[in-house]
């Protein structure tokens, strides 16, 4: 019995600027308790306690949704907290995404950003199995919490003596109920944010300004948990950044107008203080006007995001690649929070389509990020416009009229990822009202067979543009967003081959696009955009037609021009896959393998832990590329592990049997490796590879199939039958 659904909205009664609220329910429990409910969500960030115990194990609740339509609930098993007499349940709310409102659309009529809203019930259940239900408006009552100020950019103030009432005031507050409607109610439907890893404090430094900072020794995005003593109402400050800079000073300029700012109020007593209802991206923290010695043992990062379920590994004899590996595994983690966000440090931590759409397939070879994406594609399906554009951030805040090539895209290439890897073609169906609107919105805006106009980001952040520009470039927009068209009717038609449609009339869209495509941007065998990423996206998308092999050598013939890679957030996924799968392997080895600027080797020299947002955030000569926009966990260029895992590895599931039913092994090595090896805990089992250099010049190959897994192995050419359990080759 769904009793959440019964409950009132308890508004507060007053409006909320930063600061949180608390909503006190205090009730009596009979003796003979044999169960205990407690289902809550919030208009707002929520963290509940009861007798005094925090509720749960997740933080950040109940996590990001649009808001409009979908507001997940949370049913919590509360009877080992229960005691016999009287109990108080306490709920804190504060703001949190909800900073994010739209007045103007906003589902309630009166209900402003300076709100929050709270639905709680408590059901317990006697021995004889009664149930009763206590959510009452009129057994609450509220008032304003310690947590003095509370925003997910700009950190809390937190004051442990706060005291709500005036001198003869009464305590508390009365909510008022809200009239919302219970129908945008659901349960959890995505993974819990949680506390997943706790790192020490590694050094406290002194920087050339004299600034004393402490260092984790690793980026990431969540929040310090520290120990606090003595002061005297004076604001004990924790700031906290993610890079030094040149000199090797605090360095906070990217975060632009976000404080992640900590304040404590200290009152001569200890206290161990983390915040509930923000996070933090960083690696390092500054303390000011620390009332007691800065002690190591004291301070603790503790790294926040999804609970996901780790099932993949990757390992080989290049130690850079490894640490390349941890670095994408560690942005991944960072910015998995709830939705795939962009970042997590600056005023922004939102879910773009585009960064999205490009890291889908590498992230399911190291979560399982499958409810993750259930959750969060059915915010997106529930943000398409009637003409089937797709906003550029997930969960949406804003729209600027256009929905871009490369972003939009997500509405198709996420869920055809879920399909390919997990196996469930639920999520097609789910799915494919929204895939179709996209495809369409192109389809409507096609003139002589091509897709004109709109606004795109382009090949954001690529190296073939002027300095210091963010999109545009050498390839034009007309080329990307028509390449992209192609993809994802592709990708459509395929689902809707599983889900038994009729696609003729998309089969024969998709063969005039590709006729118009190869008319326009294809002549005397080459492509007429002469650049990595065109000639990439050209290859990948399968739309070099006759002309594959030349524009191959001519993508080989760029890159060995200039001795790197020059592609953006739109054609870096694809650019080792289209050389690779034409005959040109070792080139890219060469990219992947390069050290200098630029390249994903690159930002190691610099002390990376994570993935950067820029080639060139961190530049050689120690400059930033800009304060404005230079996140330093940032995972989108990470999407290179998807060409490490399957053909590094040569791990590749089939499509004609998705979620690893069918296999075929074909790992492509190089002598500058001496061993690699990935693995991944699949819906069949545990696969994985691992390909060894021998003595004598030969290559063993150790592969591991799942039972009931059909399974092949691609071997100097030739096509060799697996079996289950562990397979061994010569070659």
């Amino acid at each position: 019995m769904d009793h959440v659904l019964k409950a009132p909205w308890l508004r507060y009664p007053q409006p909320i600027e930063e600061q949180a609220a608390e909503f006190i329910l205090e009730f009596d429990a009979p003796t003979d308790v044999t169960g205990a409910i407690l289902q809550c969500s919030a208009l707002g960030v929520y963290y509940a306690q009861l007798n005094g115990s925090k509720v749960g194990d997740q933080v950040l609740a109940p996590g990001w949704t649009n808001y409009r339509k979908r507001l997940q609930y949370e049913t919590y098993d509360v009877l080992s907290l229960i005691k016999e007499g009287k109990n108080v349940l306490s709920i804190e709310v504060a703001k949190g995404w909800r900073m994010h409102a739209r007045e103007k659309d906003w589902i309630q009529p009166g209900f402003s950003q300076k709100e929050i809203a709270l639905i709680a019930c408590i059901v317990l259940t006697d021995a004889e199995g009664k149930e009763t239900v206590i959510d009452k408006k009129d057994k609450w009552k509220c008032r304003e919490s310690k947590t003095r100020f509370a925003n997910l950019y700009d950190g809390e103030v937190y004051d442990p003596q706060y005291r709500f009432a005036r001198p003869g005031a009464s305590d508390f507050l009365q909510p008022s109920e809200l009239k919302l409607p219970h129908e945008i109610l659901i349960p959890r439907q995505g993974e819990k944010i949680k506390e997943i890893e706790e790192l020490p404090a590694k050094a406290i430094l002194k920087t050339p300004n004299g600034e004393t900072i402490i260092d984790f020794g690793q980026n990431i995005s969540g929040y310090v948990r520290f120990r606090i003593r003595g002061g005297d109402r004076a604001p004990a400050i924790l700031l906290h950044a993610e890079t030094l800079d040149a000199a090797g000073n605090f360095y906070t300029k990217n975060l632009r107008s976000a404080q992640q700012r900590i304040t404590f109020i200290p009152d001569g007593a200890e206290h161990t203080y983390q915040p509930k209802f923000t996070w933090q991206g960083f690696r390092y923290v500054q303390p000011l006007h620390w009332p007691c010695e800065l002690r190591l043992e004291d301070f603790t990062a503790v790294a926040v995001h999804s609970d996901l379920k780790r099932t993949g590994h990757f390992a080989c004899s290049e130690p850079d690649l490894n640490r390349l590996y941890e670095n994408i595994v560690w942005s991944m983690r960072d910015n998995y929070l709830d939705v795939p966000t962009d970042c997590p440090q600056r005023d922004e931590r939102l879910g773009w389509t585009g960064d999205a759409q490009v890291f889908v397939r590498t992230a399911t070879y190291i979560y399982d990020v499958e409810r993750f994406f259930d959750k969060w594609l059915a915010d997106l399906a529930s943000e398409q416009f009637a003409d089937g554009g797709i906003p550029h951030v997930i969960p949406r805040i804003f729209w600027d009229g256009d929905s871009s090539c490369g972003w939009a895209d997500a509405a198709v290439v996420c869920p055809w990822r879920m399909y390919l890897t997990y196996g469930n073609k639920s999520i097609l169906v789910k799915q494919y009202n929204s895939m179709q609107g996209w495809i369409d919105y192109m389809r409507r805006r096609t003139k002589d067979g091509l897709w004109v106009g709109g606004g795109h980001f382009g090949d954001w952040l690529n190296l073939d543009g002027p300095e210091g520009t963010s999109s545009g470039g050498a390839t034009p927009h007309l080329l990307l967003q028509n390449a992209f068209f192609a993809y994802s009717t592709s990708l459509f038609i395929q689902a809707g081959d599983v889900l038994g449609l009729d696609m003729a009339e998309y089969e024969a869209s998709l063969d005039a696009l590709k006729t118009a495509y190869q008319k326009e941007f294809i002549a005397d065998g080459i492509c007429t955009v002469p650049t990595q990423t065109a000639c990439a996206l050209t290859l990948y998308f399968g739309l070099a037609g006759a002309d594959r092999e030349s524009i191959a050598a001519q993508l080989a013939g760029l890159v060995r021009e200039c001795g790197h890679l020059k592609t953006g957030f739109l054609g870096t996924p694809y650019l080792l896959h289209a050389l690779s799968d034409n005959g040109y392997a070792d080139l890219a080895y060469d990219l992947l393998l390069h050290k200098d600027f630029p390249g994903w080797l690159y930002p190691l020299s610099r002390g990376a832990t994570t993935m950067w947002e820029h080639w060139d955030g961190l530049k050689p000569d120690g400059t930033m590329w800009s304060d404005g926009m230079n996140s330093f966990n940032h995972y989108a260029y990470g999407a290179v592990y998807d060409w490490m895992f399957s053909t590094m590895c040569g791990i590749r599931e089939q499509a004609d049997a998705p979620g690893f039913k069918h296999i075929v092994f074909a790992p492509i090595s190089d002598n500058r490796i001496s061993y690699a090896e990935a693995s991944l805990e699949t819906r069949q089992g545990l696969v994985s590879s691992r390909w060894e250099r021998q003595t004598d010049g030969t290559v063993l190959y150790t592969f591991q199939v799942p039972p009931g897994t059909a399974a092949e192995a691609l071997l100097a050419g030739k096509l060799l039958p697996l079996k289950a359990g562990t397979n061994t080759f010569t070659a």
